[in-house]
């Protein structure tokens, strides 16, 4: 009776496992193309990571990133959840599609990383040219002279990524 329960067990379990397999979507009349749907994954990208940072000023501008972002690419959501489920079936495709939106991310971090350094070599050159100015004045008068402080510009990062946004 034992080994009778034990083969029914294993019928039942090879059978279940095939009936849940996952049918390939057909391909939707209004497919977005590869290079679009990298677009639209990257602006959500940017607005993922801006919402986590200033999520209340988003909030109190009334944007919604979404809507946002359908409107600029001129697309409906059911378009992007079509397109996205057909190209994620194909992880070939999906992998292109993302390995592209790596590429603008790694881009728009070389952009700000670059800002921010032209940004540091000139608050250095103020601070010594400020040093220079105040080492002047004090060998003419005797008295040190307080120095100012540079401020710089309000940053802050984005994600982990160091993608960057200006206040």
């Amino acid at each position: 009776m034992m080994r009778y329960l034990k083969y029914m067990l294993i019928v039942v379990l090879a059978v279940s496992c095939n009936t849940n397999s996952i049918q390939k979507p057909k391909k939707p009349k209004n497919l977005i193309k590869k290079d679009k749907m990298a677009d639209i994954i990257f602006d959500m990208a940017i607005f993922t990571a801006a919402k986590g940072v200033n999520k209340k000023i988003i909030e109190s501008k009334g944007i919604l990133p979404e809507a946002y972002i359908y409107k600029k690419h001129d697309i409906d959501s059911t378009q992007f959840a079509q397109s996205n489920e057909y190209y994620a079936y194909n992880l070939d495709t999906y992998e292109d599609i993302y390995s592209k939106v790596k590429v603008k991310l790694e881009a728009k971090k070389a952009y700000y990383d670059s800002i921010i350094d032209a940004e540091a070599k000139q608050r250095t050159a103020e601070s010594k040219e400020l040093r220079k100015k105040r080492d002047s004045i004090k060998k003419i008068t005797g008295k040190d002279i307080p120095l100012k402080k540079v401020t710089p510009n309000r940053i802050k990062k984005i994600d982990s990524s160091r993608q960057l946004i200006r206040q």
